[in-house]
């Protein structure tokens, strides 16, 4: 099956879903109006084909490489029967790019967004036909990272759903589907790695160090939290967590923080401009963890009680099966295990009461327990 795929935006995100899509056997029309950024992606990608070739990834990159149609006109999408949309997260610019493109490519040619928080219902309802638009959310860099959200709008057609979803498979992804909530499953359930280990930080009860070594050494998770937001960068993290408070109404649960709020606001951004939580100046020296079992037990056991209260919440809320929550943690965020699964072994009364106890404490409702959470502890 050879359809012919578009990429709207030639960026980190849209050049890799390309290589995934022409990787896969597809020919890919790239678009973009800028063309620095077209032709950089045009180099990037025979630079990282090639490269794979010399490491006996691919035997064959000078026949992928000849599946990609760079394009700076939109009309060059006419032959597509998929186009994936990956540029900035802003609704209003999503919408008037897909009301364009629809202008140009055929009455049955999907139409999917890549955004991480955005709503795709809202997307959609720019379109004519919005019953053929989807979301399709692939993680960054695309081609290494094994999961896709696949987020039907209320008005995506069940056909197109269940089509998306054995595709992503075809091009050798993990699929998981997920109601259009704001943040989808991952971007949603991960948001306490970031927020509660930063109110741990700013009540001083542990320093960045030593939480990172708390979560990585006795947690297991790859990175540490803060490690990890300055990995992503802060106009990314702290947008998409601002992004996910307002969505929801402002609930307090999703609260973004001051000290990565003004990380961002003086330019902070992480490792991509040399300084964020951590100082990455050469010479600068890493601060060392306090290495207290005690304390680093306490910190573990806080932030992971926060991220399965978040998981089971959407399970409560039917935003994913739980089979769908627990792969999309350990495939989109390289969690050791699936929430739910370790809500299981350590036991639901267990984690019902590290919230309550925290509840109890600060009698705020960021630290509500999820109704089902306390169903199952009874």
């Amino acid at each position: 099956m050879n359809k012919v795929i578009g990429i709207i935006g030639s960026g980190a995100m849209g050049s890799g879903i390309a290589q995934v899509a022409a990787q896969a056997g597809h020919n890919v029309v790239v678009y973009d109006n800028n063309h620095i950024a077209l032709d950089k992606a045009k180099d990037n990608l025979s630079k990282t084909l090639n490269k794979l070739q010399e490491k006996g990834k691919i035997d064959n990159a000078a026949t992928i490489l000849q599946r990609f149609v760079f394009a700076d006109k939109l009309e060059s999408f006419a032959d597509c029967s998929l186009i994936i949309e990956a540029i900035v997260e802003k609704l209003e610019v999503k919408k008037a790019v897909f009301s364009e493109v629809e202008k140009v490519v055929s009455e049955d040619c999907i139409l999917a967004t890549n955004t991480s928080s955005l709503s795709v219902t809202s997307i959609a309802a720019a379109c004519k036909k919005p019953e053929r638009f989807i979301g399709l959310h692939f993680f960054n860099p695309a081609p290494l990272m094994a999961l896709v959200e696949v987020i039907p709008a209320i008005q995506t057609d069940a056909a197109i759903s269940t089509f998306c979803k054995q595709l992503m498979l075809d091009w050798g992804k993990v699929s998981v589907m997920t109601k259009d909530t704001p943040g989808f499953i991952v971007n949603r359930i991960a948001r306490p790695f970031y927020g509660e280990a930063i109110r741990i930080y700013e009540e001083g009860i542990a320093d960045l160090a030593t939480i990172d070594w708390a979560m990585t050494e006795l947690g297991k998770f790859k990175m540490g939290p803060f490690t990890l937001m300055d990995y992503i960068g802060h106009d990314v993290n702290y947008v998409v967590t601002e992004t996910v408070f307002q969505s929801f109404f402002y609930d307090p649960r999703y609260k973004p923080s001051f000290s990565q709020k003004r990380l961002l606001e003086a330019g902070w951004l992480g490792r991509k401009t040399g300084r964020g939580f951590y100082n990455y100046a050469e010479g600068f020296e890493m601060p060392q963890p306090d290495k207290n079992e005690e304390l680093g037990q306490k910190i573990f056991e806080r932030i992971l009680a926060m991220l399965i209260n978040e998981a089971m919440d959407a399970l409560h809320l039917n935003v994913a099966t739980k089979t769908d929550l627990d792969i999309a943690m350990t495939k989109g965020v390289n969690y050791p295990k699936g929430l739910l699964q370790w809500c299981d072994e350590i036991g639901p009364r267990n984690v019902l009461g590290k919230l309550d106890a925290l509840y109890n404490i600060y009698h705020e409702d960021r630290y509500r327990a999820s109704v089902l959470l306390r169903l199952l502890a009874k």
